[in-house]
C-alpha cells in the first residue's frame, strides 16, 4: 500500500448491495491496486480483500414494521460503526444503498470531517421525494445509476455523477444460456422458471409462498416446466423451510448464490421486485415482478408513489413491458396466468428482448471508470 491508495469505509446492505459494491471495489481495485476497504458487507465483497466488521445481512430489513422489530441492535450498530470510523478516519465512506441506515450515519460522518459518498440515489423519482433533504445533510457526492438522476438532484444542489449500472458492464449482451444450464445440472431442451423470493426474511414470509403456489398452478399446466431457486446467504433454512410448507413434489433445484446463473438458465422468472429484476433484464429474461408488505408497510407507503411502476425495468422504460403483480395481486392464480402467457408467447419474448437489449446498451457505460473519477476527484480536494 502507497501513500495514494486510499482507504474506503464501506456499508452495503443485503445481497443486492453486496454484489454492487463488490463490482465497485473490483473496479476501485484496478485503479488503486493497494486500496482498502472495511465496514459492513458480504461475502461477494470479502472476495475483493473486504474486511467486514458486521455482516450485510444485519441490514436485511424492509419497511417501518421491520425496522421497529430491529431498532435497538441496528442503532447499536450504526453507533458502534460510527464510531470505529470516525477513529480510523478512512479517506472517503461510500454507502452503498441501504439509505435508512446509510443517511444516519452519512451525517455524523461528514459532521466530523470524513467526505462521504452515496453509491445508488434513492427513489426520490418514484416516492418520498421529500428524501433529498436527507440526502443534501448527508452525502457530498451521490453516484447515480440511471441517467435521469442527476439532474433531479442538481435542482435541490447536491453533487452527483452519473456512473450506469456495474450489472450492466459486468453482464453480456447476449446471456450465457447453455453454459448456464450446464453447470446447473439442466438440459438444453428444460423449460426453467427460477423463483426469486428476495433477499430478507420478510419477502421470503410475503412474496415466498406466492411464488411456490404459482409454481405449483404452472406444473399442473405444462408438467415438463422444472424450477429452481437461488438462495441469497443467510438464508438457506428459512428457504428449506418455506419450500416444506409449499413446494411439495415440485421439481425444484436449490442453489447457493449464483442468481445471475438461475436467470441465465431460465425461460423465465417470477421474481420479487428490487435488483434482481434489473439482473433479469440484463439477462433479456421474460419475468412475472410479484411484492407484498406487511399491512402495515403497505397503509404507510399508500398514496406517496409518484410513479405507476415499481419493477426497474418497467420505470427505466417508461411503460409496462413486464406484468407486476403487488399485494392483493400477488397471488400464485395472478403470478401463474402471466408467466404461463409468457411461456406461450415467443413473439412477445421477442420483442421484450430487443427492449431490454436497448436498456442495457443505454446503462453500460464503465462504471467503475466513471466511479473512480468522481471518487478521485473528492479525494483530491
Amino acid at each position: 500500500m502507497t501513500s495514494t491508495d486510499p482507504r474506503l469505509g464501506l456499508v452495503a446492505g443485503e445481497a443486492s448491495g453486496d454484489l454492487l459494491a463488490s463490482l465497485l471495489l473490483q473496479g476501485l481495485k484496478a485503479r488503486w491496486p493497494g486500496l482498502s476497504s472495511a465496514g459492513i458487507g458480504g461475502p461477494k465483497m470479502q472476495s475483493q480483500g473486504f474486511d467486514a466488521w458486521w455482516p450485510s445481512h444485519k441490514l436485511s430489513i424492509f419497511g417501518y414494521w421491520d425496522a421497529i422489530k430491529n431498532i435497538r441492535e441496528l442503532l447499536a450498530i450504526r453507533r458502534q460503526l460510527g464510531d470505529r470510523l470516525i477513529a480510523e478516519r478512512p479517506s472517503v465512506f461510500v454507502g452503498v444503498d441501504a439509505p435508512d441506515f446509510n443517511f444516519g450515519l452519512e451525517q455524523r460522518l461528514r459532521e466530523s470531517g470524513i467526505r462521504t459518498v452515496h453509491f445508488v440515489c434513492p427513489s426520490i423519482w418514484a416516492w418520498r421525494a421529500e428524501r433529498v433533504t436527507t440526502i443534501k445533510r448527508s452525502a457530498d457526492h451521490v453516484l447515480c445509476l440511471f441517467p435521469f438522476e442527476p439532474e433531479i438532484l442538481h435542482k435541490a444542489g447536491i453533487e452527483a455523477t452519473y456512473v450506469g449500472h456495474p450489472l450492466a458492464d459486468q453482464i453480456p449482451f447476449e446471456p450465457p444460456t447453455e453454459d448456464a444450464r450446464r453447470e446447473l445440472g439442466f438440459g438444453a431442451g428444460d423449460v426453467i422458471v427460477s423463483l426469486l423470493p428476495g433477499s430478507r426474511h420478510s419477502e421470503l414470509t410475503y412474496i415466498g409462498p406466492a411464488l411456490l403456489d404459482a409454481a405449483q398452478r404452472m406444473l399442473k399446466a405444462r408438467p415438463e416446466l422444472r424450477f429452481v431457486i437461488p438462495i441469497a446467504p443467510g438464508l438457506r433454512p428459512a428457504v428449506e423451510a418455506l419450500v416444506a410448507r409449499h413446494g411439495a413434489g415440485l421439481p425444484l433445484t436449490l442453489i447457493d448464490g449464483r442468481a445471475q446463473d438461475a436467470l441465465a438458465a431460465c425461460d423465465l422468472t417470477l421474481v420479487a421486485s428490487g435488483t434482481a429484476t434489473l439482473e433479469a433484464a440484463l439477462l433479456k429474461r421474460p419475468m412475472v415482478i410479484a411484492y407484498k408488505l406487511h399491512w402495515f408497510n403497505a397503509w404507510r407507503m399508500k398514496g406517496k408513489a409518484l410513479l405507476p411502476w415499481v419493477g426497474l425495468p418497467n420505470v427505466l422504460a417508461r411503460e409496462t413491458l413486464v406484468p407486476e403483480c403487488l399485494q392483493d395481486d400477488c397471488t400464485g392464480e395472478r403470478i401463474a396466468s402471466e408467466g404461463l402467457a409468457w411461456l406461450d408467447d415467443a413473439p412477445r419474448r421477442a420483442r421484450l428482448h430487443a427492449r431490454f437489449l436497448e436498456i442495457h446498451q443505454q446503462l453500460r457505460c464503465n462504471t467503475a471508470q466513471r466511479a473512480g473519477d468522481a471518487i478521485a476527484k473528492i479525494l483530491g480536494r
